[in-house]
């Protein structure tokens, strides 16, 4: 294994056109931050580098449908990106933004020096245009049929269904998103990178070179690489994004995908505008990119061979990519509201950091997509942080209060038994596993090694049962009042001392441990320890006296609180509301979007279901909450107030003076502490737009609906 000097971070730059959600952290950022606290535990000279990815046509597509500049959308998200990262402990030195002056000048530089060096091929081309919107459609302006999975909405660079990479000529029925309608070809120019020419130095760099890499990457680019590789444009069509550095390129701008990593180089030169090109340029650096795995190819395939052809630069030493997370069951949709946002959790579970970053771990689509269910993260916080971890902590600080005054008892070495000293070796096995695994990116597995640590000191503890033998000393004798008069209350003491210094030394250990994984909570543990931030030092780990004999400890606080099921309830209904009433199953333009039919039901059925024409008179958002408007609905007979999941896709304004379609006889249910007296009906075009189900002409208000 090569010596490195340094080790240089990056997570993927996430698209600046909405929150983060729990997908992006399994996906991403959460084993990144993992990885690199612990390397920081090893004092290694790391580097954690991140930020948004500002120029992604999803944010134009975005201020289009808000009807805001892009940089209004850019300055919303990326504040709400950063915020929500933060208070979920991923510790980047820096997260930066793409539209910062800075990224602006060196993806330019960047470009101008490959362009120099001979690098691009100019050529006219054709490309997709939409007549009725007058404008060149770049790649996710376009939508159509997946030529591999039958998807019918795959974009114009991508599948998001399989994964597999497109080009909008690859495209079945393919559409323009600005207009719905089938886009032409026109004529325009554009400058190609000769991908092709880097396919002998890939073969050798991947296939020859790393085949210690995940499975899931290895295969991926081998699949790429078997395919053949062709020239690619680096240039778009559009106003919004770093402005090709020529003089005949107006309207011209860098493809996100040349541009977004040069992120990486241009965050880390605000970070250290100095020293920059020791993280970049030098060979004793070793670079480790997470991503998810639609992003393989950006990061296994194209930025390596732009960092080749510029000729400075390092390679990447591995690209750990994961698979992706689902939710309950489903593929995670930004566009129907089939998310677990970030922010919004935190709002929900405030204190609760440390809990979502377990579950996630515990799930993470390391080699396989994976399932985040409320449930299953209910489960995982009360039968494992709560029951095992936190109980051991707590037990633990308990007992050693009430058995030892508070303080770290003696050992009596020559009073330990086998199962005393198993501990100890538990310890030291623990921490030789758990280094062969995360060096290896495997933190699922890591996690799990501290977590039955955790379980066998519950284990050690309930066998040696001190409670028990504190029965042969008695109150005063526990408290220290008189001595020790029978050679069993001297056997009593000892073990007591022995069990207790055992378990604390333990608890310092499993400290160290989940810090990587659990920040908040090692630094609970480490305030009830009274010890300060160096002892969480991975070189500590392993250890048998990180905490002295005589050394008073703090009382105990609860680690992990117990989440009930009218919580997990009340996030499944706020998921499902979120979700569209009535989605239909997407399709080609050409096809009918039919919704799936549900099972049959008779008149009577559906006779119960009170339908009524209403109109909305007034419309606001939910605070803190990015799904909900709250709305009060003219029903002809009473106004009521509804709350909707329909805020990512409607503003309040444009929709006072709609009518709507109302379920009026449904029981009212409380969101976000609002009581939402029925339900409007929507519908899904094939896009995923939500459009109001209502009558052609306007009626009155309160009209039913038969």
């Amino acid at each position: 294994m090569k010596d490195y000097k340094r080790i240089l971070v990056t997570a993927a730059l996430p698209y600046a056109n909405g929150p983060v959600h729990v997908g992006h952290l399994a996906g991403c950022y959460l084993p990144a931050d993992i990885y690199v606290r612990w390397e920081r535990a090893r004092k290694k000279d790391i580097k954690f580098i991140g930020g948004s990815d500002e120029h992604g046509v999803p944010i134009t597509i975005r201020a289009m449908k808000e009807g805001i500049t892009p940089q209004d959308v850019v300055d919303k998200y990326h504040a709400i990106i950063k915020d929500s990262f933060e208070k979920l402990g991923i510790s980047f030195d820096v997260y930066s933004r793409t539209s910062s002056k800075v990224h602006h000048e060196t993806s330019a530089d960047f470009f101008k020096k490959l362009y120099d060096d001979g690098m691009f091929e100019e050529k006219e081309t054709e490309q997709y245009y939409d007549e009725e919107k007058q404008t060149f459609l770049a790649d996710r302006y376009i939508t159509g049929t997946c030529p591999v999975c039958s998807n019918p909405n795959a974009y114009g660079d991508q599948c998001e269904k399989c994964g597999t990479s497109l080009s909008p000529e690859q495209l079945i029925h393919p559409r323009s998103t600005l207009s719905n309608n089938p886009p032409v070809k026109r004529k325009t120019k554009h400058w190609y990178f000769p991908l092709n020419e880097f396919e002998p130095f890939l073969q050798q760099w991947i296939l020859e070179e790393h085949k210690e890499w995940k499975n899931n990457v290895y295969g991926q680019c081998k699949s790429w690489l078997s395919s053949g590789l062709q020239p690619r444009a680096m240039t778009r069509d559009s106003h919004w994004g770093v402005q090709v550095p020529l003089p005949d390129a107006e309207g011209k701008v860098l493809y996100v995908w040349f541009d977004a990593p040069i992120g990486y180089i241009s965050a880390t030169k605000e970070l250290l505008p100095d020293t920059w090109q020791n993280y970049w340029q030098q060979e004793d650096t070793k670079l480790v990119h997470f991503i998810g795995k639609d992003n393989i190819v950006f990061h296994c395939i194209i930025f390596p061979s732009m960092l080749k052809a510029h000729g400075k630069y390092v390679l990447p030493d591995n690209v750990p990519a994961n698979e992706f997370l689902n939710l309950e069951g489903e593929k995670v949709s930004t566009s129907r509201n089939w998310a677990v946002w970030a922010h919004e959790y935190l709002e929900d579970f405030p204190g609760c950091e440390d809990v979502l970053r377990y579950y996630l771990t515990t799930i993470a689509p390391e080699t396989k997509d994976s399932d985040f269910t409320w449930k299953g993260f209910q489960d995982a916080n009360n039968s494992e942080l709560v029951s095992i971890f936190g109980n051991f902590i707590n037990r633990t600080w308990v007992l050693m209060h009430k058995l030892c005054g508070g303080k770290v008892p003696p050992l009596h070495l020559e009073a330990m038994e086998d199962d005393d000293r198993n501990i100890f070796n538990e310890i030291k096995a623990t921490k030789h596993k758990m280094e062969q695994l995360l060096e290896q990116y495997k933190f699922r597995d890591a996690l799990f090694e501290v977590i039955d640590l955790a379980r066998k000191g519950n284990q050690y503890m309930q066998k040696k049962e001190p409670w028990i033998k504190a029965k042969v000393l008695g109150d005063d004798l526990l408290a220290g009042k008189g001595g020790l008069a029978t050679p069993e209350q001297v056997a009593a003491r000892q073990s007591i001392d022995i069990t207790m210094h055992v378990c604390l030394q333990l608890s310092a250990n499993l400290a160290i441990m989940i810090n990587p994984f659990l920040p908040g909570t090692a630094r609970k543990m480490m305030h009830m320890m009274k010890v300060v931030e160096k002892m969480l030092d991975w070189e500590n780990a392993g250890k048998e006296k990180l905490l002295s004999t005589g050394y008073n400890l703090r009382a105990p606080e609860l680690l992990f609180r117990k989440i009930e099921d009218a919580e997990i309830e009340q996030q499944i209904e706020k998921l499902k509301a979120g979700k569209p009433v009535a989605a239909a199953t997407p399709a080609p333009v050409e096809e009918k979007v039919i919704a799936p039919v549900k099972p049959e039901i008779v008149f009577d059925d559906f006779a119960k279901i009170d339908l009524r024409v209403g109109t909305i008179v007034a419309a606001e958002k939910v605070e803190k909450a990015d799904k909900l408007l709250k709305l009060q609905v003219d029903l002809g007979f009473e106004t009521r107030t509804i709350v909707s999941g329909i805020a990512l896709h409607f503003t309040p304004e444009e929709i006072v003076g709609k009518q709507v379609t109302v379920v009026v006889n449904l029981a009212p249910r409380k969101m976000r502490g609002i009581e939402s007296q029925g339900m409007i009906l929507m519908a899904e075009d094939a896009s995923g737009k939500l459009h109001f189900v209502n009558p052609e002409d306007k009626i009155n208000a309160g009209a039913g609906v038969s």
